[in-house]
C-alpha cells in the first residue's frame, strides 16, 4: 500500500489551468449537502458550465441566499472574492480585535460559505475601519494592487459571470463598499488582457475573459434632496458611474434580472434565502445571529453592466446567452477537433443519464454511469493535455474538465454512500455499550510522536476496492508517517475499513499561523509570509489523510484534513483540525499600557501556556530597558500537563519613566531553547477557533497621569475590551461584575461604574436593571457608558437622548476635536485636557454619537470628519442627583490596549469626578447635532 510523506494538494491553479481542490477541513458535511441532498447538488452541477464570481468588501456583505440558489438551485460553480476581513468591525462575541478580528471573521465566513456553496478568495487589504469614501479606501489600497489581487482571482477561477452586491456609487454606504463594486467591474475589463499584470502570465496563469457582468440593485429612496448617504450622513445628488461604458447617469440603476432566491429547494427542505441566511448566522460577531426568515417569495434584483454575448434587457438568469452546456466547453477553442466533440457528447449524454435515472430512496442506482462519466472525462483530458489544441484554449478546456472531474468524485461518494474520517487517535479508545468518541490533544508540538487514524465507511449497497490509503503533511518537512496495520484493499456495503499511522513530527514542523501579518495596527495591507498562498483564506492545516477508491473502473479520492477531539460544554465532542504549536507560548495582554511617570514600581505579568504532553520545566525572564530591574530577575517556571496555563508576576523597577515608549519582552527558556512569542485562539464558542502569534513584546508607554486616590471601579464587560487592564495600569481597584450585582448586589460602594462597549446590545439585564443603575447615580455615584448602538436608542439615559436614524460615526482618527469648555473642571482635575490628547489615536474617534439629548446633559468636545457636521455628541455629561452620568461614543476602548496617552488621561478624569471638588456646568440650552 502506498504511504504518501510529501506535501499533499493545495489549492492552487498550474500553468495549465488545472484545479485541485484542498482537503476538506470539516469532519461533518453542513445539513444541506447530506445524504440526497448532496447528490442532488453535484448533478446539477454536472449538468452545467456556468460559474459565478461575487465580490465583496468584508464578511457578511454576499448576497448568500442569491448564491445559494445560483450554485444548488442552477448547479453553478460559485466564487466569492472578499476584500478584506473585517478586521475593523465590531465584535459582539468574543474580545478579539483587530487582525485577531480578522481571523475571526475568516472563520465565521468559511463556514457560512458551506451553505452559499462558493470557493473563498481575498486580497491583501486589511479593514482599517469604517471609511466613508472610495477615494480613502483606494488611497490607503493602492488601485493597482488591489485590482490585480481580483483579476489574480478570476484568471485562478475562471467565472463566466462576475457580480457584486455593490454598484461603486453613494448608496454602497461605506468606501470600502464602493471599492468593491468598481473593481467587479473593472476586473471584468481587465482579466482578459494578457497586457494587464502581465506578472500573473509569467507566474502560469492564463488571461481569462467573463462574459458578463452585474450588480444588485441598490435599494435607496430618490428625495427632493436627493439619494441618502448613510457614509457621511448627508443627501447627496443621484448619480452613478458604469466602469465597464464609462459614463455617468443620473437614474436608479435598472433590474435587467430578478433572482428567485425565495424558490424552494426540495431535497433541502429551506428555500435558497433560508440556506443563505442559514449561513449568515455564523457571522455572529457582527449581528448576535441571525434568525431564518418565513419561506415565500423572495427577489434579488440585479443591473447588468457589460455582457461580450448578445442580450435581451430582461433575463431569466445570469447565464442567458451563454453556453452553459457540458459541450459548451467545446467553445474554448475556435476549431474542435472531433475527439473532443466526441468526448463532450458522451460525458453530457452520461450526466444526463444519471440525473433521469437518480432516485432519492436508491442513490446508488446511478453510481455505474457516473462511473463512466468519471472514467470518460478523465481519457478526455488526457487527450486534451497531450493534444495540439491552442492556448490558452487548451490550458481552459482542461480546466473545466477538471471541474468535472471533481463534480463527478463528489457525486460518486455521495451516490456509493461513502465517507472519510480522520483523526489525532486517542489515548484510549472509547469503551461501553455506545462506543463514541474520546478527547485527544488539540495542539502537536515539533519533535512530537503519535498516532493517526482514518476509517472510511461505507453506507452504501456496493463494495469498493481501495487504491491507497495515506496521511501527508503539508509544510513539505520530513515527517515520520508510516502505516501500522495491513494495508485494506476494498471496504464491503455496510463495512468500514480503518487504519492507523505512527506519526513523528519533525523538531523543525511548521507552525500553524496565519500566512499573512502586518507590524502595526496601522498597515492597510497584509505581508505575506509565503507567496504561494496568496488569495487563499489560510494556510493549509498539517496534515490530511487521503483514499483513492475504484468502483466500475473508475478511480477517485476522498480527502480530509486530521481532526481533534474535545468536550466542550454545551456541545458535547467537537472536532477542530490538528494544529502545530510551539512547545511554549508566552503571551502578554495587551500588548500596551501607560506607566504613570514617576512609578517606582509596578507589578509585570505574563501567561506561559504549555503544549508539552507532560510536565515541563524552565525559566522565564524579562528583558528590560537598560537601567530597568525586575524582582526576581527570573522565574521557575513547571507545568504538569499539555494545555496548562501558568501566569507569572514580575515586580518591575524603573530607573525613571519619562514620557515616550518602552520595551519589554518575557523570554522562556525550555530545554535549552528560547521562546519569545505566543499566541492565543481567536474566536468563541460555537466556531472554529485559529491561532494568533504575536511577539512576547510589550510597549510600556511613559504617561503624565493622575487619578484621585483610592477610587473603587466596578466593570461590566459588553462585547470584549480591554479597559480593565487600563484602569489596573492606572493604579485602580477594578472589579468585574456579574449579572447579580447589577440586578441585585450593592453598588454604592464603586466610586465610578463602566459598562463595556455595546453592554445594552449583548447583557439583557442591564434592560431590566437599568433604573438600579440610575438610582446609583442618583445616590452619588459616577457611571460611565461606553458607546451603543440603535437597541440603546429608548432612554436609558437619566434624560432623554436619541442616536437618531444612523448612529453618528467618526472615523477619521485624526480629526480636529475642539473642547467646547477648556475651563470644565471635567478637563482640568487631575489632569489638565487639552486637543493634544486627541493627538495620535488610532483606527476611528468613535461610534454612537449622540444626535440628540436634553439640556441637562453638557457636551464636552466637538468633531467631525471631512465635509460631515460638526458631533457634539460624543461625550456628554449630565449631573443627576448627586451624581454624574456619562456617555462616551469616542473609542477609548481602542486606544487604551495601544497606549494612546491622551486616552488615559481623558480615563482618568472620568473616573475621578466623583472626587472632584468643583461642580461641573451644565448646557441651558437643549443639545442637537447640527
Amino acid at each position: 500500500m502506498k504511504v504518501r510523506f510529501a506535501l499533499f494538494a493545495l489549492l492552487v491553479i498550474s500553468v495549465v489551468g488545472a484545479q485541485t481542490p484542498q482537503p476538506d477541513s470539516y469532519a461533518q458535511p453542513v445539513d444541506v449537502d447530506r445524504g440526497t441532498a448532496g447528490l442532488d447538488r453535484w448533478l446539477r452541477a454536472l449538468q452545467t458550465r456556468a460559474s459565478i464570481m461575487m465580490v465583496t468588501a468584508h464578511p457578511d456583505d454576499e448576497d448568500g441566499g442569491m448564491l445559494a440558489y445560483e450554485t444548488r438551485g442552477q448547479g453553478a460553480r460559485g466564487i466569492l472574492l472578499t476584500l478584506n476581513r473585517g478586521e475593523g468591525g465590531q465584535n459582539a462575541m468574543s474580545p478579539d480585535m483587530y487582525d485577531r478580528m480578522g481571523l475571526v471573521r475568516t472563520q465565521e465566513l468559511l463556514a457560512a460559505d458551506r451553505y452559499y456553496g462558493v470557493d473563498q478568495y481575498w486580497t491583501r487589504a486589511i479593514d482599517y475601519g469604517f471609511s466613508k469614501t472610495r477615494e480613502e479606501a483606494l488611497d490607503k489600497w493602492s488601485h493597482e494592487k488591489l485590482l490585480a489581487d481580483a483579476v489574480r482571482v478570476v484568471r485562478m477561477t475562471h467565472p463566466l459571470v462576475i457580480t457584486s452586491v455593490f454598484v461603486g456609487a453613494a448608496t454602497d454606504g461605506h468606501g470600502n463598499h464602493q471599492v468593491a463594486g468598481e473593481l467587479a467591474q473593472e476586473a471584468y475589463l481587465a482579466a482578459g488582457d494578457p497586457n494587464r499584470f502581465p506578472e500573473q502570465i509569467a507566474e502560469g496563469l492564463k488571461p481569462w475573459t467573463p462574459l458578463k457582468v452585474y450588480a444588485r440593485v441598490p435599494s435607496f429612496a430618490i428625495t427632493p434632496q436627493g439619494m441618502y448617504d448613510y457614509a457621511i450622513d448627508k443627501f447627496v445628488p443621484v448619480r452613478f458611474f458604469d466602469y465597464v461604458n464609462e459614463k455617468w447617469s443620473a437614474e436608479k440603476p435598472s433590474t435587467n434580472i430578478d433572482i428567485a432566491e425565495g424558490d424552494y429547494s426540495p431535497t433541502a427542505g429551506l428555500t435558497f434565502q433560508q440556506i443563505g441566511r442559514a449561513g449568515l448566522n455564523f457571522q455572529k460577531s457582527q449581528n448576535g445571529g441571525v434568525a431564518l426568515p418565513p419561506p415565500g417569495p423572495v427577489g434579488s434584483p440585479y443591473h447588468r453592466y457589460g455582457s461580450r454575448v448578445p442580450v435581451k434587457d430582461q433575463e431569466q438568469s445570469f447565464f442567458e446567452g451563454i453556453d452553459t452546456s457540458v459541450t459548451g466547453i467545446g467553445s474554448l477553442v475556435a476549431d474542435q477537433p472531433d475527439y473532443l466533440k466526441a468526448g463532450l457528447a458522451a460525458i453530457a449524454g452520461q450526466v444526463k443519464q444519471a440525473a433521469s435515472q437518480f432516485s432519492a430512496d436508491r442513490p446508488g442506482a446511478i453510481a455505474p454511469v457516473l462511473a463512466t462519466g468519471l472514467h470518460d472525462t478523465v481519457a478526455l483530458i488526457d487527450a486534451v493535455r497531450t493534444g495540439s489544441l491552442p492556448e490558452p484554449g487548451k490550458s481552459n478546456i482542461v480546466f473545466e474538465l477538471e471541474a468535472k472531474r471533481t463534480q463527478f468524485g463528489r457525486a460518486l461518494i455521495a451516490s456509493l454512500g461513502l465517507s472519510l474520517q480522520a483523526s489525532v487517535s486517542p489515548d484510549k479508545e472509547p469503551t461501553g455499550p455506545y462506543g463514541g468518541q474520546a478527547e485527544t490533544f488539540t495542539s502537536a508540538i515539533p519533535g512530537q510522536s503519535f498516532k493517526v487514524q482514518t476509517d472510511l465507511v461505507n453506507e452504501g449497497a456496493e463494495a469498493v476496492n481501495i487504491v491507497s490509503t495515506s496521511v501527508a503533511a503539508s509544510d513539505g518537512k520530513a515527517w515520520g508517517i508510516s502505516m501500522t496495520d495491513a494495508a485494506p484493499k476494498g471496504v464491503a456495503s455496510r463495512q468500514d475499513a480503518k487504519v492507523h499511522f505512527a506519526v513523528a513530527a519533525p523538531d523543525d514542523a511548521a507552525i500553524t499561523r496565519s500566512y499573512f501579518a502586518r507590524p502595526n495596527d496601522e498597515q492597510p495591507v497584509y505581508d505575506l509570509a509565503d507567496e504561494k498562498y496568496r488569495n487563499l483564506s489560510l494556510a493549509p492545516y498539517p496534515l490530511a489523510a487521503s483514499v483513492t477508491v475504484e468502483y466500475h473502473g473508475a478511480t477517485f479520492e476522498l480527502s480530509k484534513v486530521v481532526q481533534t477531539m474535545q468536550t466542550v460544554p454545551g456541545l458535547g465532542i467537537v472536532t477542530d483540525p490538528l494544529v502545530v504549536a510551539p512547545a511554549i507560548s508566552i503571551t502578554l495582554a495587551p500588548s500596551a499600557g501607560a506607566v504613570p511617570i514617576g512609578t517606582k514600581s509596578f507589578a509585570f505579568s505574563t501567561t506561559l501556556h504549555s503544549n508539552v504532553k507532560g510536565p515541563a520545566k524552565g525559566t522565564l525572564k524579562l528583558n528590560l530597558p537598560a537601567g530597568w530591574t525586575s524582582v526576581p530577575a527570573s522565574i521557575p517556571f513547571a507545568t504538569g500537563r499539555d494545555g496548562e496555563d501558568q501566569t507569572v508576576t514580575f515586580s518591575v523597577h524603573p530607573d525613571s519613566v519619562k514620557p515616550g515608549e518602552y520595551k519589554i519582552t518575557a523570554v522562556a527558556d525550555y530545554l535549552g531553547k528560547q521562546y519569545e512569542e505566543g499566541y492565543v485562539l481567536a474566536g468563541y464558542t460555537g466556531l472554529r477557533h485559529y491561532p494568533w502569534y504575536r511577539p512576547a513584546v510589550y510597549r510600556a508607554v511613559g504617561v503624565d497621569v493622575k487619578t484621585a486616590p483610592g477610587l473603587k471601579i466596578g466593570y461590566l464587560p459588553g462585547t470584549g475590551d480591554e479597559v480593565p487592564d487600563a484602569l489596573k495600569d492606572l493604579g485602580q481597584s477594578v472589579r468585574t461584575l456579574a449579572a447579580s450585582d447589577v440586578t441585585q448586589g450593592d453598588l454604592s460602594g464603586f466610586d465610578a461604574i463602566i459598562l463595556g462597549a455595546r453592554a445594552y446590545a449583548v447583557r439583557s439585564e442591564l434592560k431590566s436593571a437599568n433604573n438600579r443603575l440610575l438610582d446609583y447615580v442618583k445616590g452619588g455615584g459616577v457611571l460611565i457608558v461606553q458607546y451603543n448602538l440603535q437597541g440603546f436608542d429608548k432612554n436609558y439615559g437619566p434624560y432623554p437622548f436619541s442616536l437618531g436614524d444612523s448612529a453618528a460615526k467618526v472615523v477619521d482618527e485624526g480629526s480636529k476635536v475642539t473642547l467646547l469648555d477648556p475651563a470644565s473642571p471635567v478637563m482640568n482635575w487631575p489632569n489638565k485636557i487639552t486637543e493634544a490628547d486627541f493627538g495620535g489615536w488610532v483606527e476611528e474617534r468613535g461610534h454612537g454619537f449622540m444626535g440628540t439629548w436634553a439640556k441637562e446633559y453638557e457636551p464636552l468636545v466637538e468633531t467631525h470628519d471631512p465635509d460631515q457636521d460638526p458631533q457634539r455628541g460624543g461625550l456628554l455629561l449630565a449631573h443627576y442627583g448627586k451624581g454624574f452620568y456619562i456617555y462616551d461614543a469616542f473609542a477609548l476602548y481602542r486606544q487604551l490596549p495601544s497606549g494612546v496617552p491622551g486616552a488615559y488621561r481623558i480615563l482618568a478624569n472620568l473616573i475621578s469626578l466623583g472626587k472632584n471638588g468643583h461642580q461641573s456646568p451644565v448646557a441651558k440650552a437643549e443639545g442637537k447635532r447640527p
